[in-house]
């Protein structure tokens, strides 16, 4: 808790983790009598001190902690409604791609480089690029190198382009980043 290291509140980290956890517990319930909610909230609470340390991941050189959980919700709802939309746009391409009596595919290997503070950063990029249709994240090595494959050359173009979602993963997150596209794999 004392931790100068921790970015943004561990207080409000806290708190924020065992609200969602009594919301949680109380779907799960389904009961609103006092001795349960107590019961709720006690263990809501243990539950965030305990874990608390554990949902805590080191930038690259250990000189921060970010909490797994720190995002601002109305940036993680904007961010999910964006990417929603670019699930919609890739499954159009890639059915054009296939659809057609020439198959239009043009498979290949995308390597990039994208560095951001927030470790977490590189692992919503990581997941954002497989659940995109005709992409998938092969390879994420420590130093920030990505390995995409792409089905088509509207993913690769996808992938390729540092405005798209590697900027709106470092947003999330709140953090600056670096992209840098390097040669194309064989």
């Amino acid at each position: 808790m004392r931790d100068k290291r921790i970015a943004g509140s561990p207080a409000l980290h806290l708190v924020s983790m065992a609200v969602l956890l009594f919301c949680f517990w109380l779907l799960l319930s389904g009961t609103l009598q006092m001795k349960f909610l107590v019961y709720g909230v006690f263990t809501a609470v243990i539950a965030a001190w305990v874990t608390y340390p554990l949902l805590l991941v080191p930038n690259a050189d250990g000189s921060r902690l970010y909490f797994v959980f720190g995002v601002n919700p109305v940036k993680l709802v904007w961010y999910f409604l964006w990417l929603l939309w670019q699930l919609i746009l890739a499954n159009l391409d890639v059915i054009k791609a296939t659809v057609r009596p020439e198959i239009r595919i043009n498979p290949r290997v995308v390597r990039f480089r994208f560095r951001a503070d927030n470790p977490m950063a590189a692992v919503a990029l990581a997941n954002s690029i497989t659940l995109t249709p005709g992409t998938v994240t092969m390879n994420v090595e420590e130093d920030g190198l990505f390995e995409v494959h792409a089905l088509t050359d509207g993913a690769a173009e996808g992938v390729m382009d540092g405005e798209g979602m590697p900027k709106q993963a470092a947003w999330l997150f709140g953090v600056p980043y670096e992209f840098e596209l390097l040669k194309e794999a064989d």
